[in-house]
């Protein structure tokens, strides 16, 4: 069965106002996110950046030793960058529809947009930061080189896509219910202190290890230490777990945007 031509155009003009509307949304959440301007989304690279370079640096320089291979620093790395990227996908996500009200009262303007558009500049700044952490680690002459980087890439993914299904699930969440956003903020309060970022979760006892199994977060970080070290997290690691569960949730996402659309619109 062929598109006609009427059909074609159709949604080539659909596309058109797609585009149109998600392109306004980013510009949008450039210039209010810090200081009213488009440089204030430096600020949104910056504060990630400076998150991770924190958290290395206290654990880079407190004499403790590498609980795995000879770098603290590469270790630490490993696991903070990942969930950090995690991290801020979600809660900007979740965010943005709290902020972004005015904007539904547009027709063209849907929750959906919100949410992917926010998506989209998140992904670009956890891309930006990752960039200029290997730039500085070059500079500070540390091997950041991963041994497997195909893998490498797609432990660095998994994280954004189970980011983004956060986002989404939550973000619709939130704009029913705002006080859900104190409720997220525990979550990963406590998906940060499992994830395993400080210590390797193969050497825990078995019951324990096997209950965290089940934490998404801790098996990205196990997929991209496996990246960089040999034979490291075979009791644990399932990558077909981290892709399900991650689509799991994008899916879950669109499904309640779609299915509450109409009831969230009503209540703006």
């Amino acid at each position: 069965m062929y598109l006609s031509g009427t059909e074609t155009f159709d949604l080539w003009a659909a596309w058109q106002r797609q585009r149109r509307v998600l392109l306004a949304v980013m510009l949008r959440n450039i210039r209010t996110r810090f200081f009213g301007n488009g440089l204030g989304y430096l600020v949104g690279i910056a504060w990630p950046l400076s998150h991770i370079l924190i958290l290395v640096g206290i654990f880079a320089f407190s004499g403790r030793a590498a609980p795995f291979g000879d770098s603290r620093v590469l270790f630490v790395a490993t696991g903070v960058v990942p969930f950090m990227a995690f991290s801020y996908l979600a809660r900007f996500t979740m965010l943005s529809v709290m902020r972004a009200k005015p904007l539904l009262a547009f027709p063209e303007v849907r929750i959906l947009d919100v949410l992917m558009a926010t998506a989209l500049l998140e992904v670009l700044a956890a891309s930006c930061v990752t960039m200029v952490l290997i730039i500085i680690a070059w500079f500070a002459a540390i091997d950041v080189a991963p041994k497997d980087i195909v893998e490498a890439t797609y432990a660095f993914g998994s994280a954004l896509l189970i980011g983004l299904g956060f986002g989404l699930v939550n973000g619709v969440i939130v704009l029913a219910t705002p006080t859900w956003y104190t409720g997220f903020a525990l979550i990963n309060v406590l998906m940060w202190f499992s994830a395993g970022v400080f210590y390797v979760p193969d050497a825990l006892p078995g019951p324990i290890r096997d209950a965290l199994a089940y934490q998404p977060m801790l098996q990205v970080i196990e997929w991209m230490r496996s990246a960089y070290y040999e034979d490291y997290g075979s009791l644990l690691l399932d990558r077909r777990y981290v892709i399900g569960f991650g689509l799991l949730m994008v899916f879950l996402g669109l499904l309640l945007e779609r299915a509450m659309r109409g009831h969230l619109l009503a209540h703006r």
